[in-house]
C-alpha cells in the first residue's frame, strides 16, 4: 500500500527495536534464560512499567561492542529494505555503562553498525543521546554531558525517555540546557502516558525542536494552536500508543485531529516488535487507519527531513531523494 513511498524515522529506541529472533540468539550465546520477557518470539509485557523491565531484559543479552555493531546494522538493513532513507536511533550511553561495557564501546559499536549499513544500502542514520528519567536528574545530566563533549559527528541530538510518571520536567531542564549549550537538537518524550501537562511543561522548560509523541496535546485546544505557532514537530507513533493503551483504538488516535489543525507531525515506530509494529506497518497504517493520501503521508516524510538533526547539506540530499 505505501510500499513505494520513501520513509524516514525520528523516533526509534535502539535495543527497543531488536528482533525477538536476534534477541533469542543473543541468549543463548551467553546461556540467558528468556522465558520471563520473550516466549514463541513475542516479547512479554502487560502495562507501561512491565514494558520498561522487558525493555531492560533484552538490554541485557547486548553486551560487547560487537553485539551494538549487529543490532545496528540489522535494523537499519531492515529500514532500508522497505525504502527508508534516514533514521535516528534513541541511545544511551548510561545502559553502556550499567551493564560493564563503557559509554564509549556502546557507542563505537552502533557507530560501526550505522557506516555498515550505509556502504551497503546508503541509508543515513544519526544518534539521539537519551537519558532515562526513572534513574534520576543525576544520571540524565551525565547522559547530556556525554552528548555535549562527545565530538561524535554521529551524535546529533538528546532526548528524555523513560517513566514520565517520575519526576516533573523541571527536574531535568539542566540537562538539556547542557545538550543546547552544545548545540545539540532537542526533543523529549511528553505526552504520551501523562496528559497535556507534561506538553506544556516541555515546551516552557525545555523549549524542544520536536516532542516524542506529543499526542495528548489534543487535551487542551490551546496548546494545540500552541504546538502549530511554535512550529515544534510531534513525533507520532500511532502502534505503540495502541499497543501501550494510550487511546482503545486507531479511530481514537489523533493524529489526523493535530495534522489538521496544523500541527507538524511526522511518524515512527518508536519499539517496533514490543508493539507488533514496524516502519512499514506505521506508514500502512497511515495510509488504511488514517486514510492519508500519499501526497498528505509524503508531506509528513518532508516534515521529518526538515526537523531531522542534520547538516545542511545532508538535508538537501534527503530532500532530493523524496
Amino acid at each position: 500500500m505505501t510500499s513505494h513511498l520513501k520513509k524516514v524515522e525520528l523516533h526509534c529506541h535502539l535495543e527497543g527495536a531488536a528482533p525477538p529472533s536476534l534477541t533469542a540468539q543473543q541468549a543463548r550465546k551467553y546461556g540467558m534464560d528468556t522465558s520471563g520477557f520473550l516466549r514463541d518470539g513475542t516479547y512479554l509485557w502487560n502495562d507501561f512499567a512491565e514494558f520498561i523491565l522487558a525493555y531492560d531484559k533484552v538490554s541485557e543479552v547486548y553486551r560487547t561492542e560487537e553485539d551494538y555493531a549487529l543490532l545496528t546494522e540489522t535494523y537499519l538493513d531492515e529500514l532500508a529494505a522497505i525504502g527508508t532513507i534516514y533514521s535516528e536511533l534513541i541511545v544511551s550511553p548510561d545502559h553502556g555503562e550499567r551493564i560493564g561495557l563503557g559509554a564509549d564501546a556502546y557507542i563505537a559499536g552502533v557507530c560501526a553498525g550505522i557506516h555498515a549499513a550505509k556502504a551497503r544500502t546508503g541509508i543515513e542514520a544519526r544518534l539521539i543521546v537519551t537519558g532515562e528519567r526513572h534513574f534520576g536528574p543525576e544520571r540524565v545530566v551525565k547522559a547530556a554531558e556525554y552528548a555535549a563533549h562527545s565530538d561524535n559527528p554521529l551524535i546529533t541530538g538528546f532526548n528524555l525517555a523513560g517513566e514520565e510518571r517520575m519526576g516533573r520536567v523541571a527536574d531535568y531542564a539542566r540537562a538539556f540546557d547542557i545538550a543546547r549549550d552544545a548545540g545539540l537538537g532537542l526533543t523529549i518524550h511528553a505526552g504520551e502516558v501523562c496528559g497535556a501537562f507534561s506538553v506544556s511543561d516541555a515546551l516552557d522548560l525545555v523549549r524542544p525542536a520536536r516532542i516524542g509523541h506529543g499526542v495528548r496535546a489534543i487535551e487542551n485546544s490551546e496548546l494545540v494552536r500552541r504546538l502549530v505557532d511554535l512550529g515544534t514537530v510531534l513525533e507520532v507513533c500511532p502502534g505503540s500508543n495502541i499497543a501501550l493503551k494510550i487511546f482503545p483504538d486507531f479511530a481514537s488516535h489523533p493524529l489526523r485531529q493535530l495534522k489538521e489543525a496544523g500541527v507538524r507531525v511526522t511518524i515512527s515506530s518508536d519499539d517496533p516488535p514490543f508493539f507488533k509494529t514496524s516502519l512499514e506497518r506505521e506508514y500502512a497504517l497511515a495510509s488504511s487507519a488514517f486514510g492519508f493520501s500519499d501526497t498528505e503521508i509524503n508531506t509528513m516524510t518532508r516534515t521529518g527531513i526538515e526537523a531531522a538533526f542534520v547538516d545542511e547539506a545532508t538535508r538537501a540530499r534527503l530532500l532530493a531523494q523524496l
